[in-house]
């Protein structure tokens, strides 16, 4: 039996990831669900000590490895200053700029493992009232955080529970379209994770049999530079990162087709291991795009950097607004589909 890509399904996961608040440091919750989903399909894993799961399905071959990852870690903000007013100052978490979440809703998660509903705004906001709603900078100092409760000082705040340090996650406004565009905040990554793990779903119970042992490891901490860079196994030679496609000016990535990353602002990917799969998706009639991202890091050039010797890669769907209010199409998650399976069935690259 085959893989065959159930859309249905995958959209399915998706929403589900997406509504587990995970900002980067605070992905306890979606942890759980990864590992409990690998409990359900009985798939060996391994908990890093960062949080990240490590599943493992073994390949005809056990001697020679690759390893894929996505990251469920996400934007998000932490509690940078309770004002006197009663209003929340952020600290911001992840690369996007604060017009990305202006007048977001979001959630502010306290030590109590309680939550408080807020909205994100310009503290100018109202037009009636500020020369400078329209033209004020979008910044630390102007931005803050409204919350749903009759606390207007700093003690009332407190004594909600909120304090600084807590994390504020963002709501996510997940929206699937009968057109097939899916539209969501973090969509990078949750889309490739969704595509992973229904790989991963695929194996645990299929009669056929991956041709080399292969690392499912979903990450944490991509979003602040270090989630895929540790507990690689010795005997891994290829190391694919399942992320998103950048889309924009100069850009050849769209959503309808796989993005295949060139080079990103690490540098060029491992010269053989990209052909290999711009070959695998000419081979197979997938729809593809090959691209250079200028302002993008990912978990595989992280473990190069950490001096990691593996032939390194990466392609996924390609995302809308990245860092913002994302979109992609089904057809794009289809195509990210094909080209994984093609890949995990392929031969190594010499």
């Amino acid at each position: 039996m085959t893989y065959q890509w159930n859309s249905k399904e995958t959209i399915g996961l998706l929403g589900e990831l997406t509504g587990i608040p995970s900002p980067s440091g605070y992905t306890m919750e979606i942890m759980k669900k990864i590992e409990k989903m690998m409990d359900s399909w009985n798939v060996d894993y391994t908990t890093t000590h960062k949080g990240g799961v490590i599943a493992t399905i073994k390949g005809e071959n056990d001697d020679r490895h690759r390893l894929l990852t996505a990251h469920v870690d996400t934007l998000g903000a932490m509690v940078k200053e309770i004002k006197p007013s009663g209003r929340l100052k952020l600290s911001l978490v992840g690369g996007f700029k604060f017009n990305a979440i202006e007048g977001e809703n979001c959630l502010i998660h306290m030590a109590s493992g309680k939550t408080v509903s807020g909205t994100i705004l310009l503290h100018q906001t109202t037009v009636h009232v500020y020369k400078d709603a329209g033209t004020a900078e979008r910044n630390a100092d102007n931005m803050e955080v409204r919350i749903d409760e009759k606390a207007f000082s700093e003690d009332a705040v407190r004594e909600l529970g909120i304090e600084v340090g807590d994390f504020v996650s963002f709501d996510p406004r997940f929206t699937a379209t009968e057109s097939g565009f899916v539209k969501s905040r973090h969509l990078d990554d949750k889309a490739s994770t969704a595509l992973l793990l229904q790989i991963v779903k695929h194996f645990s119970s299929a009669a056929e049999k991956l041709p080399y042992t292969t690392h499912f490891y979903i990450s944490n901490n991509e979003e602040i530079g270090y989630g895929g860079n540790s507990n690689i196994p010795a005997q891994t030679e290829e190391y694919i990162a399942v992320d998103m496609g950048a889309i924009g000016d100069g850009q050849s990535s769209d959503e309808y087709t796989v993005s295949i990353c060139a080079k990103d602002s690490s540098g060029p990917y491992h010269y053989g291991l990209t052909r290999h799969l711009v070959d695998l998706a000419k081979k197979n009639d997938i729809d593809y795009k090959l691209d250079i991202y200028p302002y993008y890091g990912s978990d595989a050039s992280a473990a190069i950097s950490a001096g990691y010797d593996v032939k390194h890669a990466l392609f996924g769907p390609g995302i809308e607004a990245s860092h913002s209010y994302e979109r992609t199409h089904t057809d794009s998650l289809k195509a990210s589909a094909a080209l994984l399976y093609a890949y995990v069935m392929s031969p190594l690259v010499s």
